[in-house]
């Protein structure tokens, strides 16, 4: 019988796989590393920006761009090697050698720190450079693409952040709404008739279940920009119809209030789904334990299947913040001033679509990484497990009544 795996032995296991790259000897130091290395000789090769650090450092630079390339050479060797080897390459390979690859997976540090200066100052000192040029131009630089694209974002910066924060508004407040009408909804949607219920709560439990079916049919079945003009154009027509005028109808039904009960009617149909799919993901036996138990439907879907189908559902309502976030580009069809409003906006004063759409893509991209990195958190923080009832451990399940 084998002995129990030993602290040092379980720590790989605990160890991600990021890390243990970075930080475990292996035979993929040299292949991955490479990339690196290939990166960095491309960077140097390019000239410098204004304010490069490494302008006055020829030398230096010469000998990082030499090393990199040694490092080629060698995992260009590594791989003949194996290839030449392919059957004995563990047995026979130098580069597989304990110490060998101690010292590969040091000297791979070096080549990403090398990469990592060489990033800094082609790339960053080459966004900075140009943004030093573009908030003291007194007209947009026509010679340099990223120089107009600084100078556009910094002179369109009130216009683009009025759409940032409209944009975050409708996403945010829309998901959060959205998340309590699609409870509501999907309670309505997996009502079933028991025994016990009369016929005034049987057609009420049918009545509910249907139109949950079909609002969730006609909501996924088209496309956010229709159900956006629909819903601003019909309300607006029927204010139209009372004494109201057109600026006061304004006033009260604006675009952003159309737009925020667009994304909240939408969102509330596909969170609908998610949750039911994670209520019906649940074990039947949670459901027939807890009638067994002397609960009654209500109270079982309430205490004992509701919380575990939103445990599960976690990862799916979490996306869909990141869906509306992007999804919000469409209401500027009728004219809320969100990020895409701002967008053509700027475009249309600076006559420069291409590179207009090219800093909103980086705004909506770095937007939706931080919120699926907080997301991410969010739904580790809740991943917790459930006591399911009728378990098999000695330990009885209560139920509170």
């Amino acid at each position: 019988m084998s002995s129990a795996p030993t602290s040092e032995q379980r720590a790989p296991r605990r160890r991600g796989r990021v890390a243990s790259f970075v930080l475990d000897d292996h035979r993929y130091v040299l292949l991955g590393t490479s990339a690196v290395a290939a990166v960095g000789m491309l960077l140097s090769s390019q000239p410098r920006p204004a304010m490069s650090f490494l302008a006055n450092a020829f030398t230096v630079e010469l000998a990082m761009y030499y090393l990199l390339a040694a490092w080629l050479v060698l995992a260009a060797v590594a791989l003949i090697f194996k290839l030449t080897h392919w059957k004995n390459y563990d047995e026979t390979a130098p580069f597989t050698k304990p110490a060998v690859a101690r010292v590969l997976r040091y000297a791979s540090y070096v080549v990403w720190a090398m990469t990592l200066v060489l990033v800094v100052d082609r790339v960053v000192m080459s966004v900075a450079s140009a943004w030093s040029v573009a908030v003291t131009a007194t007209s947009r630089p026509t010679d340099d693409m990223l120089e107009s694209m600084c100078y556009i974002l910094w002179n369109g910066r009130q216009t683009f952040i009025t759409g940032f924060v409209t944009t975050v508004e409708l996403a945010v407040i829309g998901t959060v709404v959205a998340f309590f009408l699609a409870l509501l909804l999907v309670f309505c949607r997996i009502q079933t008739v028991d025994r016990p219920d009369n016929d005034f709560i049987r057609f009420w439990k049918k009545a509910g279940a249907g139109f949950a079916k079909v609002y969730s049919t006609v909501v996924r079945g088209t496309p956010m920009m229709v159900q956006a003009m629909v819903i601003y154009f019909g309300v607006f027509g029927l204010f139209r119809m009372t004494s109201l005028s057109t600026t006061q109808i304004n006033g009260i039904w604006t675009t952003f209030l159309a737009g925020l009960v667009t994304i909240t009617l939408n969102s509330t149909a596909y969170m609908m789904e998610v949750l039911r799919g994670g209520i019906e993901s649940v074990d039947p036996g949670q459901m027939e334990a807890a009638r067994s138990l002397g609960l009654s439907q209500w109270q079982a879907m309430r205490k004992v299947v509701f919380p575990q189908g939103i445990k599960y559902s976690i990862p799916g309502l979490s996306n869909e913040l990141v869906i509306n976030i992007k999804d919000s580009s469409v209401l500027s069809v009728i004219g809320t001033f969100d990020l895409m409003f701002a967008t053509t906006t700027v475009a249309g004063i600076y006559y420069q679509q291409f590179q207009t759409a090219l800093i909103s893509t980086a705004v909506y991209l770095c937007l939706t990484m931080f919120a699926s990195w907080l997301l991410g958190r969010f739904a580790r923080h809740f991943d917790v497990k459930v006591e399911a009832l009728g378990s098999t451990s000695d330990t009885p399940v209560k139920v509170e009544e």
